[in-house]
């Protein structure tokens, strides 16, 4: 699970990551953790600052985005990637490591796109209200790079135990979570009702 913090929305404006934060999840349990500052090589916004509570001062001392981004990459090695709303994180991911000559090879899921088949009853699908929705661990901390990702992680247990539980599946592999982003909201019960009566002896 991976979240950046950045200097705006979009890396093909010249916008830049400042911060990552990333849980790893092995049996349902978070093992391990990746979190830096990086230093972008510019000023970033007074809005940005406001939002993430990450300043200039901070990202000062900061190493590079490139020393980070290459540590980083050796942490994702070949393991699956989840992000909620992936496609903005997987935007930003690939500019970085372009940037350094170095490409990413694995696939994203996104918690968001699930969610909203998942908990079509929920009053909204963003990170902070998904984990009100559900009651999810949280220190309360809000667009800091760890602690999203940490929380995008509970929630993507939160979804694979919900499954196995709602629909009686014995197992929810990643391919499974990716699909069932890809299906409408509609159809998504009838999706997970043949994925179980395919997983049955």
């Amino acid at each position: 699970m991976l979240d950046f913090e950045t200097t705006g929305l979009s890396p093909n404006y010249g916008d830049r990551a400042i911060e990552i934060g990333a849980v790893l999840i092995e049996n349902n349990e978070i093992v391990d953790r990746f979190q830096s500052l990086m230093n972008p090589g510019r000023k970033v916004s007074r809005f940005i600052e406001e939002y993430t509570g990450i300043t200039n001062r901070m990202l000062s001392d900061a190493p590079s985005v490139a020393e980070v981004m290459d540590r980083f990459a050796s942490f994702m090695a070949q393991h699956h990637l989840v992000a909620h709303n992936a496609g903005f994180d997987s935007r930003f991911l690939d500019m970085e490591l372009q940037r350094i000559n170095r490409q990413r090879r694995q696939e994203f899921a996104c918690s968001m796109l699930i969610s909203r088949r998942l908990y079509p009853e929920s009053p909204g699908h963003s990170l902070e209200k998904l984990v009100r929705y559900k009651n999810l661990k949280t220190d309360g901390v809000h667009h800091r790079a760890l602690a999203d990702a940490e929380m995008t992680g509970h929630l993507w247990m939160e979804m694979i135990n919900d499954l196995k539980a709602g629909y009686k599946l014995e197992n929810v592999s990643f391919e499974l979570m990716q699909q069932l982003s890809r299906v409408s909201r509609a159809a998504a019960p009838a999706f997970l009702q043949r994925a179980a009566g395919k997983q049955k002896p």
